[in-house]
């Protein structure tokens, strides 16, 4: 299983901070954003990894993280996302790092206290489909939010006013293959982007998806109390993935 890390984007939501760096380079307490979805890959078992990154600072991801040697990898790619297209339009451009495997994907301001490595292990023997991670938070209606028909996820909604559930779809992602023809398929959003939400919808709609939920704190990064949060919660209680 190869791995991928989505960091492009412009960061308006910590403007005016992201105006001269892109987000994931900014510190959460003593490393770098980007350090922890690495580490989260890296832990998992994952040795081969590219990072999707954007904007005018992509030079600074080669600068800090070089070849992957301080994390002990095989490889690490990268590949350029030109504006901002949404999170399956970036996931698109790795159709040919893949080679025609299993990904595991996770968002560049995405930090976790534990590990997935059991929910990684299940989806290498998951014959096919997708696998999401799920965790209750008490403001779902910022995330994609799953509704169940039994124990089944019966469909994600994106942001909904009134939340269908408790629990948030967290930025960790499990493709098969068949993503970059699902990809092929969205139609740009109102906002005029493919969202990830309609890639994992066409999963569930097919019957393979499946999920499980995160153990331990989990947090984005990509607000300002967002930053905030995660920068205390890794100093306070650690992050075992660093």
């Amino acid at each position: 299983m190869r791995g991928v890390v989505l960091a492009g984007g412009l960061g308006t939501r910590l403007d005016p901070i992201t105006r001269i760096i892109n987000k994931h380079l900014l510190p959460v307490y003593d490393k770098p954003m980007i350090y922890y979805p690495i580490r989260t890959l890296v832990n998992a078992g994952i040795e081969d990894i590219m990072i999707v990154t954007g904007g005018r600072d992509a030079g600074d991801f080669l600068r800090l993280l070089g070849n992957g040697r301080e994390f002990g990898l095989k490889h690490l790619d990268y590949t350029y996302q030109e504006g901002e297209g949404g999170i399956a339009e970036a996931l698109g451009l790795t159709r040919h790092f893949s080679r025609g495997g299993k990904l595991c994907v996770i968002l560049g301001d995405n930090i976790i206290q534990g590990n997935v490595v059991s929910a990684v292990r299940a989806f290498a023997r998951q014959d096919r489909g997708a696998r999401i991670l799920l965790k209750q938070v008490p403001d779902p209606g910022r995330y994609g939010v799953p509704t169940f028909s039994g124990p089944e996820i019966g469909e994600i909604e994106e942001k909904p006013a009134v939340p269908a559930s408790s629990y948030a779809v967290t930025g960790i992602y499990m493709f098969d293959e068949t993503v970059f023809e699902k990809i092929d398929r969205l139609e740009r959003s109102d906002r005029g982007e493919l969202e990830i939400t309609d890639v994992n919808n066409q999963y569930i709609r097919e019957g393979t998806m499946r999920w499980d939920v995160l153990d331990g704190w989990w947090t984005d990064a990509g607000t300002v109390d967002g930053l905030l949060r995660a920068s205390q919660l890794v100093a306070d209680t650690g992050a075992n993935n660093l």
